[in-house]
């Protein structure tokens, strides 16, 4: 979903290339299997595995881009490893508050960063803000199992609800603001569905309304495009 957010992007930035996509995919997927797998007896060979990914990663810079963005992309990658890395002593997961906006500004650098030439405010602050509020609804789902404090243990469910209602406000109006109409339009649609999941958000619901539906509130930018695409 991750990738699909930065082909939302590109696209709207007529920066598309399939070298670039493949290496947000490895990155997004290693991550995630880094963060997934620490403790277990896999994580060797998920480092094993990590390894070759970072070297395909670095072939697919050297080969398709300017050496710049071998910077961008371990400063990123760096980034991902502070988030949940079981060596640190004080990892980012377990500083209150602060890993929603962690979580975010990752996102948004690769977005407005990592997959351009230059750095893009605008789209920052689109993904920065979209992305965080994406999290909270996950906070919400884990505020009883949490060890630290999380905005739904601070100030309720119902206010985290509206603290992620203002994200997905403002990234909408900067949306429609300086994105291309069509781009504009799908992100605009894009927020509704997040609004009403972000709404029926509960600590009660099953995973899969998680996992799956809040997740792919990330990609939906993207298929709403291509739907708006194929209808005009």
């Amino acid at each position: 979903m991750g990738t699909f957010l930065a082909i939302f992007f590109m696209l709207e930035q007529k920066a598309f290339r399939f070298p670039t996509v493949l290496l947000i995919f490895i990155t997004y997927f290693s991550g995630y299997l880094y963060t997934k797998y620490q403790g277990s007896k896999k994580f060797r060979s998920v480092l094993i595995f990590n390894f070759i990914c970072g070297i395909i990663s670095m072939i697919l810079i050297m080969m398709n881009h300017h050496e710049i963005r071998i910077f961008k992309w371990l400063v990123i990658v760096t980034l991902g490893l502070l988030y949940n890395s079981t060596f640190m002593e004080s990892s980012i997961r377990k500083i209150p508050f602060l890993k929603v906006f962690y979580v975010g500004l990752t996102w948004a650098l690769i977005n407005s960063w990592l997959i351009l030439p230059e750095f893009h405010f605008t789209i920052f602050w689109i993904s920065m803000l979209f992305v965080t509020a994406l999290v909270l609804p996950f906070d919400i789902r884990d505020m009883k199992v949490d060890e630290i404090i999380t905005f739904p243990k601070l100030i309720g469910v119902q206010n985290t609800k509206f603290l992620a209602y203002s994200l997905v406000f403002f990234a909408t109006v900067v949306a429609i603001a300086y994105l291309k109409p069509q781009f504009a339009v799908a992100f605009f649609v894009a927020s509704v569905f997040t609004f009403l999941l972000i709404f029926f958000s509960e600590n009660s619901n099953r995973e899969s309304y998680f996992s799956f539906w809040v997740e792919s509130l990330s990609g939906l930018p993207f298929l709403i495009q291509v739907i708006i695409s194929y209808l005009s």
